[in-house]
């Protein structure tokens, strides 16, 4: 049973969002700092607004509400997506999509939202653009390399390439001292506490600090290893069903491949690290598996030595709880 008086659902796009309060039905407004204002006239107190993470179109009406004082909640699109199937609808549009994610907030305990301030929004902005940058500069290799393996047949070609490249490399390195200027002017400590673990490197001690507000979101070690979604999923029924077990995937896909990435360093590096791989491979597991079990140490690793505000010590981290 929810405690507020109202609760309103939202999907949003490009132009409008549609709106379904649990009290006064179906509405719609311009996705413009109007439509915001037009919005908020009609929300009583003790109200709750939920909306789905959609990438860019959400954060500006999550921001605006939050800063007037209004409760929001941004909920992961994909728990939508399974209430809406579990009640078999057959219907799929705007408006059915706000009703859902109204009823869906009434059922379901929801977290409130917590707005960036100027130097995370930045932040994000920032690893957000790196990302592209990167697939790009990977693409632009493949392409040189594939001009190399063919003996150049055009110069022009090849050379035009590698200063795309050259530029490439230009712009990740500037984005890398801008991440690194901002995280160090009020995480400086954090920063070097988290590069101190083996196997965990600069890019991803940013990223850390930047999606957990310095580890101030989560409360335990659990909460963090579930919203990265490297926590595992169990799949069993009876005497038939034993699928083998994964991650649930539900989560921040970047920082979990981020994770993966650090792994296989942490292996070689990291003591307590090493022996979960030896341990899960000498069962004869997957080194896949084995990899993501060290991530989950990694990140465990991070989250305690964050909270601590005591570096990285080899004898103490071995023998953390799993």
């Amino acid at each position: 049973m929810s405690k507020y008086k109202e609760t309103f659902g939202i999907d949003i796009s490009k132009d409008v969002f549609d709106c379904y309060g649990s009290v006064q039905g179906h509405l719609q407004f311009n996705n413009t700092e109007k439509g915001f204002l037009k919005f908020q006239k009609i929300l009583g107190e003790n109200s709750l607004v939920i909306m789905e993470a959609t990438g860019y179109y959400h954060y500006r009406l999550a921001q605006f509400l939050y800063h007037n004082d209004q409760d929001v909640s941004v909920v992961n699109p994909l728990s939508v997506k399974r209430f809406i199937q579990m009640r078999l609808a057959k219907v799929k549009t705007d408006k059915s999509d706000s009703k859902a994610i109204c009823e869906y907030g009434l059922i379901n305990e929801v977290p409130l939202y917590t707005a960036l301030n100027e130097a995370q929004s930045e932040c994000l902005q920032l690893f957000r653009l790196m990302d592209s940058l990167l697939k790009n500069r990977t693409a632009k290799m493949n392409k040189i390399h594939g001009e190399e393996i063919l003996g150049i047949p055009s110069k022009y070609v090849y050379s035009s390439l590698k200063r795309v490249k050259k530029q490439l490399d230009k712009e990740i390195t500037g984005i890398e001292q801008k991440l690194l200027s901002l995280v160090k002017q009020d995480q400086q400590v954090q920063l070097t506490l988290l590069q101190s673990i083996p196997g965990i490197g600069v890019k991803t001690a940013l990223f850390l600090i930047v999606v957990t507000d310095g580890f101030k979101k989560f409360e335990n070690a659990s909460q963090l290893c579930s919203y990265v979604g490297i926590t595992p999923t169990i799949r069993e029924s009876g005497s038939s069903v034993r699928a083998r077990s994964r991650i649930s995937k539900v989560g921040n896909r970047k920082l979990r491949n981020l994770l993966f990435l650090c792994s296989f360093s942490a292996c070689k590096q990291n003591k307590a690290c090493r022996e979960i791989y030896e341990r899960i491979t000498n069962k004869g597991k997957s080194k896949k598996l084995a990899l993501i079990a060290v991530s989950n140490k990694l990140l465990k690793q991070a989250f305690a030595i964050a909270k601590s505000g005591n570096p990285y010590e080899e004898s103490f981290v071995s023998v953390m709880p799993k």
